[in-house]
């Protein structure tokens, strides 16, 4: 009855079922895996925007602002703002509801912090279905701002249709750190605090580096703003617009969402396969006792491996 009663109230647009969903997903309750099911017809109308960066780029400003401009255009908005985890709650530390407090009161606009519980890619796991429950909750647009960890990043572009990259002036061995993979998964550049010192010269080394790694038909802009003073954001936005166009117009958003639905099943059959393997081997102690005679040099690590695979396939 509970089930049915989340599922109207979710499709009605009840913020609080919306937001109880997510929580289910998170605490992995199958009755909210079971909800998803029924209601996934409905999804795929959501067109999501992954924000990335280097920590104090502004990237929850920036999100607040982009918001905004879409909620003035009538556009319905998710925000899922994934943060580091605390090591004592198991809860998202920084809490970017408390940055954008006035937004949390638009009715038109779901915000939601969510911990990455440990997973290194600087999203969470729950974040997929995350995403799926605003898209049938109803958002035109959902952002899911990352933590900022750096290469790891690069998992955002599993999710996303569109990734904005925000950078900040005077970045130096950061840009650095660019050429070394992250410039690959933008799809827009954003030079945050532009109005600070440095910020000509930082688009100018994004745009070389963008020389070199050229796509084929398409080149990701480079636009400077100031999300503090609210300046050349609905240019921005344009640009973030004219990328979702591009996407729609070339069939590349088909592709896009082929290639993250991949992600996504591998990625749920990784974690059930794993919850398999340990059901199994924990409850005999076998992996303890592998590991005792890997240490020993009475086994080698391969031979380990191939005792669980043969007990997982019994």
């Amino acid at each position: 009855m509970f089930a049915l009663n989340i599922e109207e109230r979710l499709l009605a647009g009840d913020k609080r079922a919306c937001a109880r969903l997510i929580s289910m997903l998170e605490n992995r309750d199958e009755e909210a895996v079971s909800i998803i099911k029924k209601l996934f017809h409905r999804t795929g109308n959501a067109y999501v925007i992954g924000i990335t960066g280097p920590p104090g780029s502004g990237k929850s400003t920036l999100t607040d602002r982009l918001t905004k401009q879409l909620r003035a255009q009538g556009k319905k908005v998710g925000i899922l703002a994934i943060d580091p985890t605390s090591p004592f709650s198991g809860g998202a530390i920084l809490g970017d509801r408390i940055r954008m407090n006035d937004l949390a009161l638009d009715k038109g606009v779901f915000i939601r912090s969510m911990g990455t519980r440990g997973f290194l890619g600087g999203i969470s796991k729950a974040t997929w279905g995350a995403v799926k429950v605003l898209d049938i909750y109803g958002c035109d647009y959902i952002f899911i701002e990352t933590v900022g960890v750096g290469q790891s990043e690069v998992d955002i572009v599993k999710m996303a249709d569109t990734v904005l990259m925000v950078m900040i002036p005077n970045m130096g061995d950061d840009i650095q750190a660019i050429k070394a993979g992250i410039m690959e998964i933008a799809d827009v550049f954003a030079i945050n605090k532009s109005d600070l010192d440095g910020a000509d010269k930082t688009k100018l080394e994004i745009e070389m580096n963008l020389d070199l790694n050229e796509k084929s038909d398409y080149r990701p802009p480079v636009v400077k703003v100031s999300a503090i003073k609210n300046e050349d954001i609905d240019v921005l936005l344009g640009k973030l617009v004219d990328h979702e166009n591009y996407q729609k117009s070339t069939g590349l958003l088909h592709e896009t969402r082929i290639r993250n639905l991949k992600a996504e099943i591998l990625q749920l059959t990784e974690e059930e396969l794993l919850r398999l393997i340990m059901d199994r081997t924990n409850k005999g102690g076998l992996i303890d006792d592998l590991a005792v005679k890997v240490e020993k040099r009475e086994m080698d690590p391969y031979t380990a491996k191939e005792a669980i695979v043969s007990l997982v396939k019994e």
